[in-house]
């Protein structure tokens, strides 16, 4: 069987390079150089892609081996049904490893139709190493090379206007724009790079934070074999994603008319402000996943996809993201109606088997800034207490028991949390009195929850009242009023 190459796809085209692009790894190319290809293929883009391999050891080589190409599956559901396709990637014309080829890599300062930068170095890979300097061939840290690829592009262009870039990094941190163009700035001060060059990297330059979102499981090492039988050729950088995919720019409007993610028909938001969407993302998606896990998990329930499909645990945390997350967020509600459905989508993901205990870890700091911010906002906005939201603190107080039945629970959480919930919960007697004090202990916990939750109006005994119904009638019968009383 032929590996593949250009020998054997032919879709390929080489396009001038327009994109420069920091990481070869697995999610870069089911995310960003996806979108290339789509964009080059619906909407005359005819864009290249330039790779970097941020680190000495990667992919890069692999990748040349076969002319650059792979293949990406994506599979997951669509109108309730699973779906599961795959198509040969072909808009990467390079990759780099500068710490082999860095003159290579420095020919690219000179593309008179380079737009566009990209990264995903890990969320550490956006950080100030001083150690690094302007001659550095090539230098370690990330934002260190962006440095001195940009001094040396403003040179060879004498600092022409038009010659600047659109950054948007992919590093899951908060503010990455704003981060790596500092990060950026710290460098030209510490190398003395003249005035000149940090006007026009302010002036011609644009740096942009992003919000990405997709699951990117990767090589499929398991199913290797079958997965080349089914090709018809061997693909060494095979590549797998889920269906659903969301990139929410911060940037100028004019990002979404060069680059025309919309006339490609992909989840692309160029806005002014990213907080709402990571805001929706935050609240909804992983929101929706700290409240199901004690509940479903009690309830017996093992992955997300058996939870979400109970009649019972679907139920609940249907309700709870539709009556109690959505009113609380500032979006239009058919957005965030159309997020929350894309959001049940995936976890219903027959190709992805995630289990409820490998979310499980960090419960209680997950609670506080994905779940407790819609609980006090609801209260805020309605002057009553979310009931699904405060059920599921009940059922996190009920999970960190440690057991389910006669089973035990993998508790996984810091030392002061368990050592916490180990002393609550061995000074309760069964009495109604011990369990209030159980759980004021628990909600007066300030290193967890940034403030005492007993001064909120009601909580107290709200949560008390959950988990003593929890004890007395067990998870199923619990859920069940709340399920029926709303």
């Amino acid at each position: 069987m032929e590996r593949l190459s250009k020998n054997t796809y032919s879709g390929s085209k080489e396009n001038p390079i327009k994109v420069l692009q920091y990481g070869e790894g697995n999610f870069l190319r089911a995310f960003v150089d996806w979108q290339i290809e789509q964009i080059n293929q619906k909407a005359d883009f005819n864009a290249g892609v330039a790779i970097i391999q941020p680190l000495p050891q990667g992919n890069a080589a692999l990748l040349n081996e076969q002319d650059r190409l792979y293949t990406l599956f994506l599979q997951g559901m669509e109108n309730g049904k699973p779906v599961r396709t795959h198509s040969v990637i072909g808009c990467v014309n390079k990759a780099i490893n500068p710490y082999e080829n860095y003159q290579d890599y420095l020919s690219l300062v000179g593309c008179e139709t380079l737009r566009l930068v990209v990264s995903n170095t890990t969320e550490a890979g956006i950080a100030f190493d001083p150690a690094c300097g302007p001659d550095d061939a090539p230098p370690t840290s990330y934002p260190a090379k962006l440095t001195q690829f940009l001094y040396r592009r403003y040179q060879v262009f004498g600092g022409a206007k038009d010659k600047g870039l659109i950054v948007i990094p992919c590093e899951l941190i908060d503010r990455n724009g704003e981060k790596l163009k500092k990060c950026v700035l710290q460098y030209a001060e510490q190398w003395k790079l003249e005035h000149g060059f940090i006007e026009w990297l302010n002036q011609s330059n644009t740096f942009c934070c992003s919000l990405v979102d997709r699951i990117v499981p990767g090589y499929p090492r398991d199913t290797i074999d079958e997965v080349t039988k089914e090709l018809g050729y061997i693909d060494k950088a095979v590549d797998v994603g889920e269906l659903f995919h969301l990139w929410v720019i911060e940037g100028p409007k004019w990002i979404s008319n060069e680059i025309p993610f919309e006339k490609a028909g992909l989840n692309v938001k160029v806005v002014a402000d990213m907080t709402p969407y990571r805001t929706r993302k935050v609240r909804i998606l992983n929101g929706a996943h700290t409240v199901l896990v004690p509940v479903a998990y009690l309830l017996h329930l093992d992955t997300v996809g058996e939870a979400v499909d109970d009649a019972l645990a679907g139920k609940f945390l249907t309700q709870a993201v539709e009556r109690e997350i959505i009113p609380t967020l500032d979006l239009p509600k058919q957005e965030l109606e159309d997020f929350a459905k894309a959001v049940f989508d995936r976890f219903r993901n027959p190709f992805v088997k995630h289990y409820l205990m490998s979310i499980a870890l960090n419960s209680f700091s997950k609670y506080e800034t994905r779940v407790l911010p819609s609980l006090l906002e609801y209260l805020s906005r309605t002057k009553e207490l979310p009931k699904h939201l405060v059920f599921s603190l009940a059922a996190l107080l009920e999970f960190y028991r440690g057991k389910r039945g006669e089973e035990s629970i993998a508790l996984s959480d810091e030392d002061a949390v368990l050592e916490l919930m180990k002393k609550q919960w061995a000074a309760y007697d069964g009495t109604e009195k011990s369990l209030l004090n159980l759980v004021r202990g628990v909600l007066s916990f300030e290193s967890v929850w940034k403030q005492d939750l007993n001064l909120v109006p009601g909580l107290t005994n709200a949560v008390a009242k959950d988990l003593s119904e929890i004890e007395k009638s067990g998870m199923k019968k619990a859920v069940e009023q709340i399920v029926q009383g709303s």
